[in-house]
């Protein structure tokens, strides 16, 4: 369920808001248009928002300035932390993208950044099918990640970085869950969404998926 990362998250807390505003040369093409990111996945939330993967609480401003509902869910005590620190006004807690609390009003946005390519593609089927049961009729998953146009693509970017000397890129790449947009698309269809991708940086897309009824 992406706990296998808890330690990475810890032990980056401090440093992550450097690393996504470009501080890190490694990883700048990574996380290139990052505010912009951000902005796409909020002005697509509306409703009560369930954001997973709140890390620092960089979405969750976005969120906010948008003037959602906001229910966030961190597995990372660091990373809750830093985040409580800067939205005491938002309740965060601790869990993942496959266990979360009820929520009595039910959700109308689940929304992530930056972290779906933590679940393998079994855990991504698992998760598709269980947003679709808790979603309200026409909610929505939206979900801006790492991810590739077919496998040829994800080497050509392993390969990429390996002659750039970016080799803790390359092993990421190469070692998380990082799959492909076909691979998506059948996940969230055969769950009952309606799907689209949009590329908004080299390495990172849009996913909106619609819950358009009730199998």
């Amino acid at each position: 369920m992406g706990r296998e990362f808890v330690d990475l998250f810890d032990r980056w807390a401090e440093s992550y808001d450097d690393t996504v505003h470009g501080v890190d040369d490694e990883y700048k093409e990574v996380f290139s248009n990052y505010n912009a990111i951000l902005q796409a996945v909020a002005n697509s939330s509306v409703g009560n928002v369930v954001e997973f993967g709140v890390g620092t609480g960089n979405l969750t401003s976005e969120l906010k300035a948008r003037g959602v509902s906001i229910t966030g869910i961190e597995p990372s005590e660091k990373m809750r932390d830093i985040a409580r620190e800067k939205h005491p006004d938002v309740t965060i807690h601790e869990g993942d993208f496959l266990s979360f609390p009820d929520f009595e009003n039910g959700v109308d946005t689940f929304v992530s950044t930056y972290a779906f390519h933590h679940l393998t593609d079994e855990e991504k089927k698992t998760a598709a099918n269980l947003y679709f049961r808790t979603l309200n009729r026409g909610g929505k998953v939206v979900f801006a990640d790492t991810m590739f146009t077919d496998d040829t693509a994800k080497q050509r970017m392993i390969k990429r970085a390996e002659n750039q000397a970016f080799y803790n890129l390359a092993e990421d790449l190469r070692t998380e869950y990082y799959t492909t947009i076909p691979v998506l698309s059948d996940i969230f269809r055969d769950a009952g969404f309606d799907i689209e991708f949009t590329s908004l940086n080299p390495y990172v897309w849009l996913m909106s998926a619609v819950k358009k009824h009730d199998n």
